[in-house]
């Protein structure tokens, strides 16, 4: 693992919506021991709202609804295609497109990708194992299980299938990243998103909680990711002029 790569784990780490509430309030308890009531005060209310504000589902929603929405999901299934690019993260809902896709398209193969991270299964592994428990041939299943992140996922499905075309399963939240990286190395994907996050029961009544605490998390994620891949591309080209 590249100490470029665990730097910036690291330092997305403490620009995440829960770590920037968390340094709020540690501000506060700082200002409380300095005996500064009036900005203790001020610095205890901006982390409890902004805690509050990013763990409420209408806001989750708000900013992971244009990333959701930027590419449909895949209704008339290509069957000229043989190949499909499974993303390494969640497993059983991008498994279950994985499979939909599979099941419609004759004599195709499947390419699982994805580090280890924490564990000690390479998590392209875990995929392919997965897969075959539920009756995928293993001689249908092509296995990468180093790339650590989806520029490497890219850059090794390029060295794989040069111009074949392939069908990209990945959650819809992470589509447009996931399109904007393949398409700069000059990969064109049929972009097959699923995974959704926003549910028909969401209400503008409930309560912050964790499960939107996540939600907003991803989308920044995301929204993180999209900006730093756009400042390396300035700085590539201005660099190349």
């Amino acid at each position: 693992m590249s100490f470029a790569f665990i730097a910036k784990k690291i330092v997305s780490a403490f620009v995440m919506p829960l770590s920037i509430g968390l340094v709020l309030l540690i501000v506060a308890i700082f200002y409380l021991y300095a005996n500064n009531i009036k900005k203790a005060k001020k610095y205890l209310i901006l982390g409890l709202v902004w805690i509050g504000l990013v763990s409420y589902v209408p806001f989750a929603n708000y900013l992971i609804k244009p990333l959701e929405t930027a590419y449909p999901k895949l209704t008339v299934i290509p069957t000229d295609v043989k190949y499909i690019v499974f993303l390494g993260g969640d497993r059983q809902n991008r498994g279950w497109e994985v499979l939909r896709l599979y099941h419609n398209i004759q004599d195709c193969k499947i390419i699982t990708s994805g580090y280890a991270g924490r564990g000690k299964i390479a998590g392209a592994i875990k995929t392919a194992n997965l897969l075959q428990s539920v009756g995928i041939p293993k001689d249908d299943i092509l296995v990468y299980p180093k790339p650590q992140d989806t520029k490497q996922e890219a850059l090794n499905i390029k060295k794989i299938l040069q111009n074949k075309p392939f069908i990209l399963v990945t959650s819809a939240y992470h589509m447009p990243r996931a399109m904007m990286i393949f398409r700069s190395i000059g990969l064109d994907p049929i972009a097959a998103p699923t995974d959704y996050k926003i549910r028909s029961s969401d209400k503008y009544s409930s309560l912050p909680d964790g499960y939107a605490l996540k939600r907003t998390e991803r989308a920044w994620h995301e929204y993180l990711g999209i900006i730093w891949f756009k400042l390396k591309e300035m700085v590539n080209n201005d660099t190349s002029d």
